[in-house]
């Protein structure tokens, strides 16, 4: 480290040419560099002729360890601590303050939290610069709107005084709890636009570019088109860049986009809205992975803004926020919600049911599918059908009893080859002689056959009908429909691409593969994607119906078949906190060779009770072929602590990289705090 230090200290004053400004001479700069261990401020002295531009915010150039890096300037000081002599600032790329000093207050926090450097999420949070746009000149920020009426917040007891404490800029922190059929676009906008109507700014954060558009048509409705902008990556360089200027520059207060819009630096940020926070297109792939939840959360605390996480179910991280008083939650009463629920069907709810189809239980499509789409059909309504994936074989289970085949030797999950017979998507053993262990059937079918497979089957159970198909999930695609015409039509769709309208009637297939993952997340994940299906069908009074195929007993069946998330959320998180899971308590992954990873252990400095778990192989990792070493092999160690030492594991993570950093250690450790995997 003295060794770096020393190279930025002594730099090149070129004396006699350059003479160091008259007040506050010292720039703090944050170097744009992947060492772990050199994740702090730099001092460099500001020559007289950068003065005027080098204000804090702007990008930098400096020469770092002998090469010329980018920087941002974090702030001005009228001293250095450090006692040799400084180098000088090189130049300012640009005198538009990019950073603000909210945006580098959170990247430290964000960066703290998820021990990663904090030029790693500086990179997250401000995009790549375009000079042509930085030139154009700054546009007149749009009068306040006036403050909606907001009518659809009274179905909910809290929701007129939640947006009263927007309207008068008090901190308000809560989980909203849509009902079936809400517009909740709509509802969003009205609390995004009382916030401006207060002269504070809105950040609504959504999961993919269908949601963002739907939100930013409605608030463009209600305040006009200038007082919204969207920041998503599709938009072009050029084109996100000015949005996100117009942002930091004031002139728009209310900014609609997807993760990367967490970090947005609106000014007098007042509120801030998270929709389906469970979604995984939320958790940043990249280093350090922050969550959107996590983000925000962080802002909220350091700028007293409220923040509204908001959808149709509820995360275990959620309810934690709820039981700990940090947030209150906004649902309408059980009448309100009975009201404007559809009839939830499962497998086996009744004997009549049974008696009816005794094959019920293992069959893909029961009598009772069929049933529900016929009487939607026969009323001009349109029937949804939402498929897992797109795939055709991915899973495989027993024909009897419909138990999930697992391989006998590390109980990973079966799958169906191009060649016979079946095989372990783990460990890649092939499996002959398959028994099940739970009532000896020899016989596997698929669990799981996908959407194009589905669609074929229904086409010929239904002739006549017309029959739509919507994949690709909510990632986007040309394949995944916006919505669909009037009329009755069979919807085949996968989560997050279903066509917008309001449906006679939905089959959720393939519940038992999706509850059968190897996943904590699955049960919560499951509910999830079932309620968002669910909640565009009719009422049951108007003959909306929901058949889940699924088994009735099920914890997360019963919360759909009652529409009670919360409860789900709440058991959710009691077993999660007896398991000592996230989020009841924090976890950490370390993923690397094997000999690196058996290493780590002992070089963490963990807190009071710290737990190790592991090693374990990675699933998906390429077998390794070296004796030891494992190449290709991967391994993961987890770290658990509990909740209370979250920083101080954050703390002996970040210490761990920097000390391998520092050694120049080649072999790569991935670092990644409460994975979403573990929940």
């Amino acid at each position: 480290m003295f060794w770096y230090t020393r190279q930025v200290s002594v730099g090149r004053p070129r004396r006699g040419q350059r003479s160091p400004a008259a007040v506050l001479p010292v720039a703090q700069v944050c170097v744009d560099t992947p060492l772990a261990h050199l994740d702090r401020p730099f001092d460099y002295l500001v020559p007289a002729e950068l003065d005027a531009r080098a204000v804090p915010g702007v990008r930098v150039r400096v020469r770092f360890a002998g090469r010329l890096v980018d920087g941002w300037l974090l702030e001005r000081a009228e001293r250095s601590d450090h006692p040799g002599q400084l180098a000088w600032l090189e130049r300012v790329v640009s005198a538009e303050p990019v950073l603000s000093p909210q945006i580098a207050a959170l990247a430290r926090a964000v960066a703290d939290r998820c021990a990663g450097t904090m030029s790693d999420v500086v990179r997250l949070a401000v995009p790549p610069r375009h000079a042509r746009t930085e030139a154009e000149p700054v546009g007149a920020a749009p009068a306040r709107p006036l403050r909606p009426a907001a009518e659809g917040w009274g179905r909910y007891p809290r929701g007129a005084a939640f947006l009263d404490a927007l309207s008068q800029s008090r901190m308000a922190h809560a989980c909203w709890q849509a009902l079936p059929g809400e517009d909740w676009p709509t509802r969003l906008a009205e609390a995004a636009v009382t916030a401006a109507a207060a002269g504070r700014g809105a950040l609504l954060v959504l999961p993919d570019h269908r949601d963002t558009a739907r939100v930013h048509a409605a608030v463009a409705t209600l305040a006009g088109p200038d007082a919204v902008v969207t920041l998503a990556a599709n938009s072009g360089p050029a084109q996100r860049y000015r949005r996100w200027l117009a942002v930091r520059r004031g002139t728009v207060r209310i900014a609609v986009g997807t993760r990367a819009a967490a970090f947005a630096p609106v000014a007098e940020l007042g509120l801030m809205v998270l929709w389906d926070d469970g979604d995984d297109l939320h958790a940043e792939p990249r280093a350090p992975y922050p969550h959107s939840r996590l983000v925000l959360g962080q802002r909220a605390v350091l700028e007293g803004a409220t923040l509204l996480v908001a959808g149709y179910a509820r995360t275990a991280e959620t309810q934690l926020s709820l039981e700990t008083g940090w947030a209150h939650e906004i649902v309408a009463a059980r009448d309100v919600v009975r009201a404007a629920a559809p009839r939830v069907t499962a497998i086996g709810e009744d004997d009549t049911q049974l008696a009816r189809d005794p094959a019920a239980r293992a069959a893909r499509l029961p009598a009772v599918v069929f049933e529900a789409a016929r009487a939607a059909l026969s009323r001009d309504r349109p029937v949804l059908v939402q498929v897992p994936r797109r795939g055709y074989v991915p899973a495989l289970a027993c024909s009897q009893c419909r138990a999930a085949a697992r391989c006998r030797r590390c109980a990973g999950p079966l799958a169906l080859p191009a060649a016979s017979p079946a095989s372990c998507r783990w460990c890649g053993a092939v499996e002959t002689g398959y028994r099940c262990p739970a009532c000896g059937g020899s016989r596997l079918r698929a669990t799981v056959i996908g959407a194009r497979r589905t669609a074929e089957e229904l086409g010929r159970a239904f002739p006549g009908v017309p029959l739509v198909t919507s994949g690709g999930g909510s990632s986007g695609g040309a394949d995944v429909l916006a919505d669909i015409p009037p009329g009755r039509c069979l919807v085949v769709a996968t989560p997050g691409a279903e066509p917008l309208s309001r449906y006679g009637a939905a089959v959720l297939l393939d519940g038992s593969a999706l509850l059968a993952r190897p996943d904590l997340r699955a049960a919560e994940e499951a509910l999830r994607r079932w309620m968002a299906a669910a909640a565009m069908v009719e009422p049951a009074t108007d003959g909306g119906r929901v058949v889940v195929v699924a088994e009735a007993s099920l914890a997360a069946v019963q919360a759909l078949i009652r529409w009670d998330p919360a409860g789900h959320a709440r058991a959710e998180l009691a077993a999660r906190a007896e398991l000592g899971f996230p989020p009841a308590a924090r976890m950490a992954a370390l993923d690397g060779a094997p000999a690196t990873v058996a290493s780590l252990g002992e070089a963490l400095d963990l807190p009071p009770g710290a737990a190790l778990l592991g090693p374990v192989p990675v699933p998906g990792a390429s077998p390794g072929t070296g004796p030891g070493t494992g190449k290709g092999e991967r391994e993961r160690l987890l770290v658990r602590v509990p909740r209370a030492q979250g920083l101080a594991l954050a703390s002996a993570l970040a210490a761990l990289q920097a000390g391998r950093s520092a050694r120049k250690l080649s072999d790569p450790v991935r670092v990644q705090l409460d994975p979403p995997e573990l929940g």
